[in-house]
């Protein structure tokens, strides 16, 4: 099974209004005022789903800081996980640092959504205020059995469209603090998993964390996955597209070029996933 945890949807009345939902949401306009950043539907993602034999794929949107916003954009994820039970997973997606977001991800969960993510701070590090106003989503999260899923960003490399200036030391706060809980790190968390090597207390907090790999064709060379896996990763890394920003296809071919561990390679495209969401396997 080959499961995609890490794709962006939006309804049509976003996708072709953008400029309208830039007011209020400075980190929305900063990723999609260029007009070549691409918007689709759940139904062109099923379509490239089918082009490359992913069975499933957790859909989301973006994290809006306003209210109506968000609930525009989880409604339709609602709708298309109800009209796509068997292809799509669906992730609430708000600031949940802004009034009414934990009653906002407590209604998707209570419609059928299984996780909250992609949650970025495009503007700001994972500060100890960050941290703390995460504390009732968070908990709402453990309580339900549901995944959250963190944008993270490597500290250093080149600039691009929504890389904040984030360090390490807040992601693996942020971990600490919500050890109970099932994250995804996005992006390969920003590289915090090459900490597992050392000796102390760093390994065990990482240790029910999971990587998804989203850009990774912009951000490391191939030869990343046989390194991840010495870092002893093998359970943790996800296949994440972060389509339509790239297509599956560049990974699949990119992580058969690098890993001849058929078995490893199974766990990266969905192995993994499956076990994370306690999905079945399909006849």
């Amino acid at each position: 099974m080959i499961i995609d945890v890490h794709t962006h949807i939006f309804p049509d009345e976003i996708r072709f209004n953008r400029e309208k939902f830039f007011k209020g949401e400075p980190e929305f306009k900063s990723i999609y005022e260029n007009s070549n950043a691409k918007m689709v539907t759940a139904e062109e993602l099923i379509a490239v789903m089918d082009e490359n034999q992913v069975d499933k794929a957790v859909v989301f949107g973006f994290p809006w800081n306003t209210v109506e916003f968000a609930s525009l954009n989880n409604d339709y994820i609602i709708d298309v996980v109800k009209k796509y039970p068997d292809r799509l997973i669906g992730f609430s997606c708000i600031n949940p640092l802004i009034f009414n977001a934990e009653k906002e991800v407590e209604r998707c969960l209570a419609n059928g959504l299984k996780g909250v993510g992609e949650i970025a701070f495009y503007l700001n590090d994972i500060d100890e205020a960050v941290i703390k106003g995460l504390k009732g989503v968070m908990n709402l999260c453990r309580e339900s059995n549901a995944v959250f899923m963190l944008h993270t960003n490597e500290p250093v490399g080149h600039e691009y469209p929504g890389k904040a200036d984030m360090k390490l030391k807040g992601i693996y706060n942020f971990i600490k603090s919500y050890q109970s809980n099932k994250i995804i790190l996005a992006h390969m968390g920003g590289g915090i998993f090459f900490y597992k090597i050392m000796k102390k207390e760093v390994d065990s907090v990482l240790s029910n964390v999971y990587y998804d790999t989203a850009a990774v064709p912009f951000l490391y060379k191939k030869e990343f996955y046989n390194l991840a896996k010495a870092f002893n990763i093998e359970d943790k890394i996800l296949f994440g597209s972060d389509y339509p920003l790239i297509s599956p296809a560049r990974y699949f071919k990119e992580m058969e070029q690098a890993v001849e561990d058929k078995s490893f390679l199974n766990k990266i495209k969905g192995g993994n996933a499956q076990l994370l969401f306690e999905i079945k396997q399909m006849t």
